[in-house]
């Protein structure tokens, strides 16, 4: 009896859910390639094109942003956005991480397969960190060094750790057993994803969310001064295309650690991420070429960021040739959003962080919902109850698509408004005149990035 009761046990022991070695090897590199995409490679991307009596300040903006929000991520936002709450925000069961321990285990996207939560929280903290430090690129050149640090905690908390529960959270795939099970399961998910709208890597919750929030920030600043008026150029194309070089590099890490798994979903993200990035560049050139007549490395690297953001959203769905058909319009659509939109509004969005990740995120969204069909070379949507794929309607999906749009859009412009306007009370969102003129590296932080 009691043998029979210890060779039970041992079964059990073996048939309980394990980590795969290989996955969780896979994502600690993954997670390294994210953290690359912000230091260095954000870091570079943005200081490359501000001028150079402020580039030491892009470099710490995202350097600091990046530790504080890390910092955050563990205290409270990693449960505030990945536990269950409600449909807007999850709870504080999990404040500075309690109850993840080594043995703890978050779920993938395949039943009974999981992953270390430790490395599932460390690759959430990447994401959280590289989407504030997007914001400051709309801004760049004007804001003071404390407003951004008070805003960013402020929109860290009531903007980011919503979204990405209302997109992401859920119960996992092995809640989905029955149709019963999955209705109740489903009833714990995020407003977005109850609503079906798929993001498989941040469209909605980094980008757009950044986007939006870089717009708020440059109308509530105001314009640079002299812009319009005065020759504004970048101080480093070298410096500029190393970072964009970086962010591309970086965005595999991005995108296919986002399958949480290395199988064969993760290397059609890989070749899609690589795709739609290497499409838009053409692009954005081909436009470039044929309106300005001369094609500029400026645009190359600003059409592979494009690319790169209009596909994260899909790249889980999309087919090979849905990527290159997103990176085709995204390429397009934001250059005309960065050369005319603009100057048609005349808003000084400073280094197009609304142009290339608000708009080109739109695009990237709502593309999902073509891009994803089977019938178009798209993987369509897993249903977990029938363990097969689920009947596609592209109308659908494209209204599941809109809320989510409509949601972030909406979501980010009032929260970004009220975190500003706190800011701006509390110290003041600008620099004074002299300060500005001077530039940031030496009024602000005492320091100059180059000894001329």
């Amino acid at each position: 009896m009691l043998s029979g009761f210890t060779d039970l046990a041992f079964a059990e022991e073996i048939a309980a859910p394990t980590v795969n070695k290989g996955d969780t090897a896979w994502m600690i590199v993954a997670t390294v390639l994210v953290s690359l995409m912000v230091i260095p490679g954000l870091a570079l991307f943005y200081g490359g094109m501000v001028r150079a009596k402020n580039m030491l300040s892009i470099l710490l903006q995202v350097f600091v942003i990046f530790s504080l929000t890390a910092i955050l991520w563990a205290l409270y936002g990693y449960s505030i956005a990945f536990t269950e709450g409600n449909a807007f925000f999850g709870g504080f069961s999990k404040a500075f991480l309690a109850g993840v321990t080594p043995d703890s285990m978050a779920a993938t996207f395949s039943k009974g397969i999981y992953i270390p939560e430790f490395i599932y929280v460390a690759f959430q903290l990447t994401f959280s960190a590289i989407t504030p430090a997007l914001i400051i690129g709309a801004f760049a050149e004007r804001i003071k060094f404390s407003a951004l640090l008070l805003f960013t905690v402020l929109w860290f908390s009531f903007c980011y750790l919503p979204m990405a529960h209302m997109v992401w959270y859920w119960a996992g795939p092995d809640a989905y057993t029955d149709a019963s099970a999955a209705e109740a399961a489903g009833a714990t998910a995020g407003f977005l994803f109850q609503k079906g709208a798929l993001d498989f890597a941040g469209g909605t919750v980094v980008h757009i969310n950044a986007g939006v929030a870089g717009l708020v920030g440059c109308l509530m600043i105001g314009k640079r001064i002299g812009y319009g008026k005065e020759f504004i150029a970048p101080h480093s194309l070298t410096m500029n295309m190393v970072g964009a070089s970086l962010l591309w590099v970086g965005w595999f890490g991005f995108n296919a650690g986002s399958n949480l798994e290395a199988n064969g979903l993760a290397a059609l993200v890989f070749l899609n991420t690589l795709l739609a990035a290497a499409a838009a560049t053409l692009s954005w050139l081909t436009i470039e070429w044929l309106v300005r007549g001369k094609p500029s490395l400026l645009g190359a690297t600003s059409g592979a960021i494009a690319g790169l953001v209009a596909i994260t959203p899909a790249c889980g769905w999309a087919g090979p040739m849905g990527s290159i058909f997103l990176g085709l319009v995204a390429g397009a659509v934001c250059f005309w959003t960065v050369t005319r939109l603009k100057h048609i509004l005349g808003y000084d969005d400073s280094l197009d962080a609304f142009g290339v990740h608000g708009i080109g995120g739109i695009i990237g969204a709502l593309g999902t919902a073509v891009v994803a069909s089977p019938a178009l070379g798209g993987t369509g949507v897993w249903d977990y109850v029938g363990n097969a794929v689920a009947e596609y309607d592209m109308i659908t999906q494209l209204i599941s698509q809109s809320w989510g749009v409509a949601t972030a859009i909406v979501w980010s412009g009032v929260v970004s408004f009220i975190a500003f306007k706190i800011a701006d009370i509390m110290v003041g969102l600008r620099v004074d005149e002299t300060s500005e003129r001077q530039g940031l590296d030496i009024t602000e932080h005492g320091e100059s990035a180059y000894n001329l």
